[in-house]
């Protein structure tokens, strides 16, 4: 198993850096720096445009421009297989052992497919705060397709959790619940009379709602009947309620008793003030700081509860916070990968040249989309980074601005009948191809430098001033050619926080 190292020490950024940063009061425009830091938190790395386009605002006004244009549907086109009928059990049953190895390899290419969709789309977006919390539910409501088994109903939930992203937290908890990954990932469509299932009635306490420690096991036990007969139809892969598999005997959840249904243990999780301190903990964490302050975090929690769940309310709150445009290094935070990943497409003006490749580097980065490790998500933080994944972030910079070589056409295309080593070395050859940074177009309309040219000590802090939202830890010598400059920059381990 890969060591574990921290971050911070590795990087070494807990010296006087930044020690001296300022909270400037809310009237007054963000300007270039903070404007940057703001965005990365909110999105991805932005581009030179974007931070423009944002610096004359305060921050209550950036806040308000990221919350209006936020989107709650994909701008980018759907995978062509998303309606494609699946096979019943009984009839992958009845099919020969070659149909059912073609109909695996199937799977497997659907679910690239699907994960190369989402970082097109993140790309694309224009609204990243929209994806940025699709991604935060997506690591919340953990469904995983390794045991979904089928990339559609992946793909459902993802625009569940996108029309959801920034609207009311109540609703989106109810349609979770009755999503088919879901069903299927936590076992709710085995669940009957006499012989409920408690997975989903736990997790739906533990790490959806209220959090650990705010329930007790009889709890789950009843809030397990109440969920008995909640199930998917076999032909259409969508939710049925089936009342002869429903326990409707009296039940006893969080100190009520009554007949109750999924639905009225819904509600009743989402009546407990925990579930809106747990909620606003994790959106603290994801935005703001490692350690989320006490008495703000509570004072943010009460707003969103009596909002009734208004997500947006919780986020206008949050995203106000002065951490967001002027951290300290306690506070700096660390980008998962796909983060680093879709903040440099974005930030460069980069190629996303093979999306199933960017996802198989987000997977040797540590985040594999849609096959999250646990039911428990990413942890993140501290944890993307230790001495395999740090070597794994370094390659793929380094990869991204790597010059045009062999290209994934070059390579036999992977279909149902594509032997092990093709499949193998064609993706090999995505992820070495995954992304395109034009170097010196970036230098250029970044920091007006020429690539091929010397870099002078302005021109070195010019440049880091351009890229990174946390100040570079060493800076490249002046005199380095500016395509060298930038390279040392965005291997320099300051590019990995924000």
């Amino acid at each position: 198993m890969p060591g574990r190292v921290r971050p911070l020490a590795v990087i070494g950024l807990l010296v006087t850096v930044g020690a001296g940063l300022a909270q400037s009061a809310v009237s007054a425009p963000l300007g270039t720096e903070r404007a940057r830091s703001f965005l990365t938190r909110v999105g991805f790395a932005p581009s030179t445009v974007e931070v423009e386009r944002m610096a004359p605002l305060t921050q209550p006004q950036a806040v308000e421009q990221v919350l209006r244009e936020a989107v709650t549907r994909a701008a980018t086109s759907p995978p062509g297989w998303i309606d494609q009928k699946l096979l019943t059990a009984r009839e992958l049953r009845a099919l020969g052992e070659a149909e059912r190895m073609a109909e695996q390899r199937e799977r497997v290419r659907q679910g690239f497919e699907l994960r190369g969709w989402w970082l097109r789309e993140m790309v694309a977006t224009p609204s990243p705060l929209t994806e940025r919390m699709t991604l935060f539910w997506h690591n919340h409501f953990v469904s995983a397709q390794p045991k979904v088994r089928y990339a559609q109903p992946m793909y459902r939930q993802n625009i569940l959790l996108r029309a959801h992203a920034l609207g009311n937290f109540g609703d989106l908890l109810h349609a979770v619940a009755r999503d088919p990954a879901m069903l299927l990932y936590l076992d709710g469509v085995q669940s009957r009379r006499g012989q409920p299932n408690e997975n989903f009635a736990r997790e739906v306490m533990e790490l959806f709602t209220v959090g650990p420690g705010r329930y007790t096991e009889a709890d789950v036990k009843e809030a397990a009947r109440a969920f008995t007969g909640w199930s998917l139809d076999p032909e259409r892969f969508g939710f049925v309620f089936r009342r002869g598999l429903h326990d409707e005997g009296e039940k006893t959840v969080l100190g009520r008793t009554g007949l109750l249904t999924g639905g009225d243990v819904l509600d009743l999780l989402l009546a407990q003030p925990s579930t809106a301190e747990f909620i606003t903990a994790k959106l603290w964490r994801e935005f703001v700081s490692p350690q989320p302050d006490a008495a703000r975090l509570d004072s943010v929690a009460a707003a969103f509860r009596n909002s009734g769940y208004d997500i947006r309310t919780a986020l206008r709150l949050l995203l106000n916070q002065p951490e967001l445009v002027a951290p300290q290094p306690e506070q700096w935070l660390i980008k998962s990968p796909v983060e680093l990943l879709v903040g440099l497409v974005r930030q460069s003006g980069g190629r996303l040249e093979q999306p199933i490749g960017a996802a198989l580097a987000a997977a040797q980065m540590g985040q594999n989309l849609f096959a999250a490790p646990s039911v428990r998500g990413w942890p993140g933080g501290e944890a993307w980074i230790n001495t395999q994944t740090l070597l794994a972030r370094r390659q793929f910079i380094e990869r991204a601005l790597q010059r045009p070589g062999l290209t994934v056409s070059d390579v036999p295309a992977m279909n149902a009948e594509a032997g092990a080593e093709q499949v193998r070395r064609r993706l090999e050859v995505a992820v070495e191809r995954a992304v395109r940074v034009d170097g010196g177009g970036w230098l250029t309309a970044a920091a007006a430098l020429a690539p091929e040219r010397p870099a002078s000590a302005e021109d070195v802090q010019r440049l880091a001033a351009s890229l990174g939202a946390v100040p570079a830890v060493g800076l490249p010598p002046a005199g380095s050619l500016s395509l060298d400059a930038l390279r040392s920059l965005l291997l320099d381990p300051a590019y990995q926080l924000k």
